[in-house]
């Protein structure tokens, strides 16, 4: 043992003889560990810590799945170039051309950035804080960051000024990495900066430690590939490389510590369960990479089995991500339920113009292949009469449509998803497979995947990983706790909060409410914190509700439950509205909105015009739809008493919706013009 330059115990690290790869001139003593033996972890006391510099002891299994060998990220980056080096990594658009990048250019290119990064004077585990869409420099100045002995940051696009200080601040960033001027001017401002890096468009204004992508990878060209690689081979598999910024629905955002191995051995894991092909997958980025689920699927688990990165355009959810899931075709698609009902509705849309002999055709389609979905979901292995016919016929086409033909796993994760959107694409043969986790267990705990799904559940957990239901009640729902090597380090610089997200024995509390089925498929229930407790001392899930009223009501976008401390249950309604370019809901209806007043005789094509008339036969239509969810109520209390229709739908810009679309309760509540609509509904002379 020595002890290396941070002061800790260490076990030497074992030398690898030769150069690590044929791109490579130099040697590196990072090893890939093939057995525990050859693995290097720095000392460490407890299985948690919430200093930058501490490591923490691993969940480590004595035999099977979870007692795998530890691996830092640049021994898996690593041993992915070794094996596959001349095989695409990244690729993203320039001029409406594919440019793409093999892992050995990759590798390179990270190396160049590293030591750009160290020339800057970025310091041991300081933050790199990035801050725009995703794209290859977004990757590489990750890995860049991390290689150079730092914490990446990414931080939401949508953050204000003030949101993004917090997170330099928090995680001592060095240097930021912005995408174009918009972000610069959020973060001109900020002390303790020694640069900024701008990765796409003209530079507007010439500032010092201001520099463009091309300037910044020139910068560290002098740097020895002794230095980096002396920074690399200090690295150990159980200290912090990635901060991940919780989205703050309750007071400024938590600094989640992500370890080497909490990247390394998470991607192997869910990568290993769903069967995945080294070498063959590809998949499309675009959800926001400073969320856990877009940065573990497009960049970690694509590392782990070397698939290749598409990076789509910035107006993806604008429109243009259908375009580029046709080009790229990828084996596998994560979205969030909003991704998957935008298309829903879209296809609908496209439907309801048909027509009627093939309105007919796609119906007994469609019957077909929900017969078939749930057949398959059951374990049957029953193909339903006429399912060829209906492949060849419908569900080919639109996959074909969507881009999605040679897709073997359409994901689902980061907020609930309604039964009605699960069982559309049941329908079409093309099942959804729902994940769950949260930032502090790197992403999933559980998936689903082929074979291996359950309408409304959220799956089985990662191979290697426990759930424990903690505090069960006599129906065995029980708050979700995990245990695994998937389970984050701490918070940064929060002891007291770190504390309450893990128990004394280490287990990770998630606030979540769940019960297994006989087969192990994990149910979400409801959240603790979330849960309302009437002024009658009912304890009611909303989730459940809102969700039913949202499939029961197909004007209905989103749906919001009142009636915590109150004598009764109440609801906030938006219409189905136009997004424009920047996000922003209009008042115009969707055409799947305009369809639904059509059916009823209603001309209106705004949301304003319903609602300033309170127009009869919508509201009519509303209300039976509420009595039909509170026909099923389990109690009298879980009914809906009374209903508001706002006259604005939720939106991320507007505060009531985070980045992944979730609703945040806590917003929406403090909105001083929906109180004021609150307190009108409350006082309201008409129940229903």
């Amino acid at each position: 043992s020595h002890c290396d330059s941070e002061g800790g115990l260490l076990h030497k690290q074992p030398m690898m003889a030769g150069n690590c790869c044929p791109c490579c001139p130099h040697t590196t003593g990072a090893s890939v560990p093939l057995k525990l033996s050859d693995v290097s972890l720095a000392t460490a006391e407890q299985l948690w810590c919430t200093s930058r510099d501490q490591a923490v002891k691993l969940r480590m299994a004595e035999t099977g799945p979870g007692s795998e060998a530890p691996m830092t990220i640049h021994q898996m980056f690593l041993k992915t170039v070794k094996i596959y080096g001349d095989l695409p990594a990244v690729a993203s658009k320039k001029e409406g051309q594919w440019v793409t990048l093999t892992w050995r250019e990759y590798y390179q290119q990270c190396r160049a950035a590293a030591k750009s990064f160290l020339k800057l004077g970025l310091e041991r585990y300081h933050g790199v804080g990035i801050l725009g869409f995703n794209s290859p420099e977004w990757f590489i100045s990750d890995i860049g960051c991390i290689l150079a002995g730092g914490f990446a940051a990414g931080i939401y696009t949508t953050n204000s000024p003030e949101a993004c200080q917090y997170v330099a601040d928090n995680c001592e960033a060095n240097v930021l990495v912005v995408e174009n001027h918009k972000q610069l001017l959020k973060i001109l401002q900020l002390p303790h900066l020694k640069a900024i890096v701008q990765y796409k468009d003209e530079l507007q204004q010439k500032l010092p430690n201001l520099y463009t992508w091309a300037e910044f990878m020139k910068l560290g060209e002098e740097v020895s590939d002794e230095r980096l690689d002396a920074v690399v081979d200090s690295q150990r598999a159980n200290q912090c490389c990635t901060l991940i910024y919780t989205s703050g629905t309750t007071g400024n955002p938590k600094g989640v510590m992500l370890s080497h191995d909490n990247i390394t051995w998470t991607s192997n894991a869910v990568g290993a369960m769903t069967s995945l092909q080294h070498g063959v997958e590809c998949v499309v980025s675009y959800l926001p990479l400073s969320h856990v689920a877009a940065q573990i699927n497009d960049m970690w688990i694509c590392m782990r089995f070397a698939g290749a990165t598409y990076f789509a355009d910035p107006d993806a959810l604008k429109g243009s991500l259908g375009t580029t899931l046709k080009e790229v075709r990828p084996t596998s698609f994560l979205g969030v339920p909003r991704v998957w009902e935008k298309m829903q509705e879209k296809m609908k849309a496209i439907g309801a113009k048909s027509s009627g002999m093939k309105k007919r055709v796609a119906n007994w389609a469609k019957s077909i292949g929900l017969q078939a979905s749930y057949s398959a979901m059951n374990g049957e292995n029953v193909v339903p009469w006429g399912f060829m016919l209906a492949n060849n016929l419908v569900f080919k086409k639109v996959r074909w449509a969507l881009g999605l033909d040679r897709c073997k796993n359409c994901l689902t994760g980061a907020a609930p998803i309604t039964k009605e959107t699960l069982e559309y694409f049941m329908s079409l043969s093309l099942p959804l497979y729902e994940l769950y986790g949260m930032s502090e267990s790197t992403g999933p705990h559980t998936i689903s995947w082929e074979n291996n799904f359950k309408i409304m559940s959220c799956g089985k957990v990662v191979v290697g990983c426990q759930t424990k239901l903690d505090k069960p009640d006599e129906d065995g729902n029980g708050e979700i706790c995990f245990w695994g090597r998937h389970v984050f380090m701490g918070y940064l610089n929060e002891p007291e909060k770190t504390e309450e997200a893990l128990d004394q024995e280490g287990w990770l509390h998630s606030g979540d409410l769940g019960k297994r089925d006989k087969d192990n498929f994990l149910f979400i229930t409801g959240r603790i914190k979330e849960l309302i407790i009437t002024a009658g001392g009912e304890n009611i899930p909303p989730v459940p509700i809102e969700d039913a009223v949202k499939a029961e009501i197909a004007i209905i976008s989103n749906a919001m439950l009142l009636g915590d401390k109150m004598k009764f249950l109440s609801m906030m309604l938006t219409l189905k509205c136009i997004v424009d370019d920047n996000g922003e809901p209009t008042d115009e209806l969707t055409p799947e909105a305009v369809a639904f007043c059509h059916q009823r005789g209603i001309t209106a094509t705004k949301a304003s015009e319903i609602i300033a008339s309170k127009e009869p036969a919508i509201y009519k239509a509303i209300q039976e739809g509420i009595e039909h969810v509170n026909a099923k109520a389990t109690s009298n209390a879980q009914r809906v008493q009374k209903w508001v229709i706002l006259d604005r739908d939720f939106s991320i810009s507007g505060g009531e919706l985070g980045p992944t679309m979730k609703l945040k309760r806590g917003v929406v509540v403090k909105k001083e013009h929906l109180r004021t609509v609150v307190i009108g509904l409350l006082n309201a002379s008409v129940d229903i």
